[in-house]
């Protein structure tokens, strides 16, 4: 009898113990689950607002550029007429803005805005040796514009790769990577000026 006591005893404490395992599980895993959900849409959601204000400052930068562009036919036009024998540096500068508006990658828009910061700076220093053309108020103007478009594009410019850099540097890391795979987030490109002097606004003196 005592022998039977104590196999019912047992039996009983395995079924309670398979029960509290059983309430465990299914208290636990939906848990889980929701934990895992909730986390995967926060992440997308992240991925999302980088994509999207990488995009929007890339837009700042592109406003500023076409700006600086609709400016040097001004300031070419201004300049030539009164260094008329200065033909090749006008020509250059023609040709380096050509080159960048039609820059199909931001690794050939680099380096052809590296080649336009430096034919406008032959322009300036052209404009340094005639004192009536410093003092001409179209050509004072234009120097206030592009000194002005130029601080832009620096700083929209810094804020653009600083985007792109947390950007990438979510989809590098775990586990946001695992999201950024799955949802197929790719990593962006920095702009960046090939021409170390490039970097640099272009220097406007009055």
């Amino acid at each position: 009898m005592a022998k039977f006591v104590t196999s019912l005893n047992y039996f009983l404490k395995l079924i309670t113990n398979n029960l509290k395992s059983s309430m465990f599980l299914t208290t636990i895993i939906p848990i889980v689950i929701i934990v895992g959900v909730l986390y995967v849409i926060f992440a997308y959601n992240g991925f999302v607002r980088l994509v999207n204000r990488t995009k929007e400052a890339w837009a700042d930068i592109d406003v500023q550029l076409k700006r600086r562009y609709d400016l040097i036919p001004n300031l070419v036009n201004t300049v030539k007429g009164y260094a008329t024998h200065e033909s090749q540096v006008f020509e250059k500068v023609t040709q380096a803005r050509t080159a960048a508006m039609g820059a199909g990658t931001l690794e050939a828009k680099g380096q052809a805005e590296a080649s336009l910061a430096g034919a406008l700076k032959s322009v300036f220093a052209i404009a340094e040796a005639y004192p009536e053309l410093k003092a001409n108020q179209n050509f004072l103007a234009l120097q206030a514009e592009l000194s002005d478009t130029e601080n832009k594009i620096q700083a929209a410019r810094r804020f653009y790769n600083t985007n792109v850099r947390d950007l990438n540097t979510s989809i590098e890391v775990f586990p946001g990577n695992l999201i950024a795979g799955m949802f197929r987030f790719v990593k962006m490109e920095f702009f960046q000026l090939n021409d170390e002097a490039a970097r640099e606004p272009v220097e406007v003196k009055f």
